[in-house]
């Protein structure tokens, strides 16, 4: 018994957090499925229709669980933010988000803790396209669509080492969830790449962790085709934000001076360019020689300083995790996470 007792408090308290929404069919499995590393174990209902919470609260007999129930529904983004805040106060060191509907493997937590504690990573999250193993049963418009987010994604956030972002199972160190800004997170979809974003801000390390998926019968809320064009525009507004707070606000840098040489040559040669040649086309008359000139010029020189830009933003991707060197978390009450 005290040999038990010993051993359950060596370990580094793990918490684990899964947001619920029509997870009647599959929550009790994955909970079952929930190794003894973990110490806390937080359910968050968001709002859900079919009482997910109110089925765990009566058939669950694992002492690890913790039912937090949300009465206006907030999206994924905003029950993981609850269940975080939550971790945080009840003093764990690593929390780990998966899904309700089975579709990932509660086995792999371990994986996605030991980088975290081992000090490599501040955040770690998987990578369904690690391999062409890892992807055999996905959906091809999942292929595709998750391809073309990881591109963006790249750069909207400055990890262009990582990819997958719309992947939900992670795992970050407290005292960097602590920093995150809860209210500014997107709440819906894209809130795993909003996590991304506002990680690289506070320059966190962040690494991919190879899993495979199971697809069974449930339907994603999630269709590529519907939110293509809303992401796009987020997307864009996190790119500019990113750079403008990396390389002008907090630094100004080398690669700071190519794009801001770079991106007006480019654009006056593009610019100019199209006008000119459309000119031509209307009138019929031969660009004269010294305005191909004028065009060309500005297009290659612009084009080679944007390239070293970004050669120098993908060097630049963060490369050592910042959550030793951060001081004591501040826990932030539940009450200021704004419903």
């Amino acid at each position: 018994m005290n040999e038990n007792l010993t051993k359950e408090a060596l370990l580094p308290p793990v918490a684990v957090v899964i947001p619920t929404y029509r997870a009647l069919a599959s929550i009790m499995d994955v909970l079952s499925r929930i190794g003894p590393s973990v110490t806390h174990i937080y359910v968050v209902d968001d709002c859900c229709p079919e009482k997910t919470g109110d089925l765990v609260s009566a058939q669950c007999l694992d002492g690890r669980v913790k039912i937090i129930r949300h009465d206006v529904n907030q999206g994924v983004g905003g029950a993981v933010m609850t269940g975080y805040l939550a971790a945080i106060a009840d003093g764990a060191q690593v929390i780990v988000k998966i899904d309700s509907d089975g579709q990932m493997d509660p086995a792999l937590i371990d994986s996605f803790v030991r980088p975290i504690l081992s000090g490599d990573a501040d955040y770690t999250k998987g990578n369904r396209f690690f391999s062409a193993a890892t992807i055999v049963g996905m959906p091809r418009r999942r292929i595709f669509g998750n391809a073309i987010l990881s591109l963006m994604s790249k750069f909207s956030t400055g990890y262009w080492n990582v990819f997958d972002p719309t992947n939900g199972y992670t795992a970050i160190h407290a005292n960097v969830a602590a920093l995150l800004p809860f209210d500014m997170i997107n709440r819906r979809y894209f809130f795993e790449t909003d996590m991304l974003y506002f990680l690289g801000i506070f320059r966190a390390e962040v690494h991919d962790i190879p899993m495979f998926s199971h697809y069974g019968d449930e339907r994603s809320g999630l269709k590529i085709s519907h939110i293509v064009g809303q992401f796009l525009a987020l997307h864009i507004s996190r790119f500019f934000k990113r750079i403008l707070s990396q390389y002008f606000v907090r630094d100004f840098s080398f690669a700071s001076l190519c794009l801001l040489i770079g991106a007006p040559l480019l654009f006056f040669g593009v610019g100019y360019g199209a006008f000119t040649w459309w000119h031509a086309y209307q009138s019929g008359v031969a660009t004269p020689i010294g305005t191909v000139m004028l065009v060309t010029l500005p297009t290659i020189l612009g084009t080679q300083f944007v390239l070293t830009f970004f050669a120098a933003d993908i060097a630049a991707s963060p490369r050592r995790a910042i959550h030793r060197s951060l001081p004591k978390r501040t826990v932030l009450p539940l009450t200021q996470f704004r419903g």
